[in-house]
């Protein structure tokens, strides 16, 4: 997740701006988002076998869908066989204005709504592709157009600008270092539930106090109380860090 070009969260400013919606059907949409998470801050170019992967789909689907979006006006892709795809910059501007929409939803279903930061991200899921832009300006504006979403992550400007934010995985914090979480995934509801009862999410002060062997658990210390908890592999790979000053 540390993708991410600043921000000011700034509300609707005069003018329209220019969106491929002729292209905006939900499989496109999750084609466009998956080589966006998948090409990484340094916007490689991504195989066709890693969406296939991402998306639970066959390589051939993939092929064919990615040959459609090179060839549409304007071009979403830019797409070689046996090169991978990179996205064009109108399908970058509809990746970023989807994500927007997810995390204004998520935002919206936990602070105003009071729904669990484990239920959002499914039901965003499903509201992502249909809210209206009017919508998004009114729920952008009733929560005083927000820069993050519940787990911590950047929610683009209208223009598809994203906050640069500098972090790294508790996995790759080094021992007896302080830092704050800054994000936690929000692909596994029951990882969230575990995290939030550990009184681990964003803003949270750690330290890693140490790496069991034979990838063993990380026994992490929790803010200043000096209560300490176990860790494993994966959970120490989807919570996001930054030292802390």
């Amino acid at each position: 997740m540390a993708r991410e070009a600043k921000n000011s969260g700034s509300p609707r400013k005069a003018g329209p701006v220019s969106r491929p919606a002729a292209h905006s059907s939900e499989a496109v949409d999750d084609y466009l988002k998956a080589i966006f998470w998948l090409s990484g801050p340094e916007e490689r170019r991504v195989a066709s076998n890693e969406i296939a992967a991402y998306l639970r789909i066959t390589t051939a689907s993939v092929t064919n869908m990615l040959q459609k979006l090179a060839a549409a006006r304007p071009p979403l892709v830019s797409y070689q066989k046996h090169h991978g795809v990179q996205l064009a910059d109108p399908g970058k501007l509809r990746a970023r204005e989807i994500v927007r929409h997810h995390r204004l939803v998520e935002t919206f279903l936990h602070d105003v709504l009071g729904y669990a930061w484990d239920e959002v991200h499914q039901e965003a899921e499903r509201l992502e592709h249909f809210i209206s832009e009017k919508f998004e300006e009114r729920i952008a504006a009733k929560m005083g157009n927000p820069q993050f979403d519940p787990h911590g992550h950047a929610i683009p400007a209208l223009d598809g600008s994203m906050p640069q934010v500098e972090q790294m995985t508790v996995h790759q914090l080094p021992v007896r270092q302080r830092a704050r979480v800054v994000s936690v995934s929000d692909k596994d509801p029951e990882m969230l539930r575990y995290l939030a009862a550990q009184g681990i999410g964003p803003g949270t002060l750690l330290t890693v106090m140490e790496y069991l062997p034979f990838a063993g658990p990380y026994r992490v210390r929790i803010g200043r109380n000096k209560s300490e908890v176990l860790l494993s592999l994966p959970l120490t790979q989807a919570v996001y860090v930054a030292p802390a000053e």
